[in-house]
């Protein structure tokens, strides 16, 4: 992951060198900011929950009002599931995104929409070790830690809105989980079995919105 990272950040500088004078928007942006993680199940009953995201990107220009946009974010997400006795158990999804995407300039500097595919690098789901036990209220042939090894590759579909300056803007967007990100548990049998027989199935649905200081 640390190689990856500083691929990206001499490729990114690499580019902006290349092309800083040619338009103002060919530009190194950082990023930071807030999320909110939903699984969307028609089995598990999810409650969204809070996170952070941050990364780099740059914005260049394409084709008259068309822009790509790529880069890589870091992301600590987190949603809920409840236990039999009510609990709510809380999952967090540390994440690594690299995504290339689209943008038309609706006002050029100032607002763009967006849209694009995000590949998604997964870490296992996180929870508190006192509730790794705890059954699921639905599943409740399933513990907690049983849903932990979910894929650790998955894919995204990015769309969004950009506002601001030159170099000060603000990105709201939603990413759509197009692949089952809990695919790999219908790998065994045992657990599927304790699933009722049924297969796991899971998309992820999530909302940021990042400020990005272009330099």
């Amino acid at each position: 992951m640390k190689k990856l990272t500083l691929l990206l950040i001499v490729l990114l500088s690499a580019f902006s060198f290349a092309q800083h004078g040619y338009r103002d928007s060919n530009r190194i942006g950082i990023s930071g900011g807030i999320t909110s993680l939903d699984l969307l199940s028609d089995q598990f009953n999810a409650k969204p929950g809070q996170g952070w995201i941050g990364g780099l990107s740059l914005r260049g220009n394409y084709y008259n009002n068309w822009q790509m946009v790529y880069g890589m974010n870091f992301t600590d997400s987190n949603f809920s599931l409840q236990s039999v006795t009510g609990k709510d158990i809380e999952y967090k999804l540390s994440a690594v995104q690299v995504y290339l995407v689209g943008s038309y300039m609706v006002i050029e500097n100032h607002l763009t929409l967006e849209i694009g595919p995000v590949l998604q690098i997964n870490s296992k789901l996180k929870l508190d070790e006192a509730d790794e036990l705890l059954l699921l209220k639905d599943s409740p042939g399933l513990m907690a830690q049983d849903i932990t090894k979910i894929n650790q590759i998955s894919g995204n579909v990015m769309a969004g809105i950009t506002a601001g300056v030159t170099r000060f803007r603000l990105n709201v967007n939603y990413q759509y989980g197009f692949t089952n990100i809990m695919n790999s548990l219908n790998k065994k049998d045992e657990l599927k079995l304790a699933n009722g027989n049924q297969r796991f199935r899971g998309n992820i649905g999530m909302l940021s919105a990042m400020l990005t200081i272009y330099l």
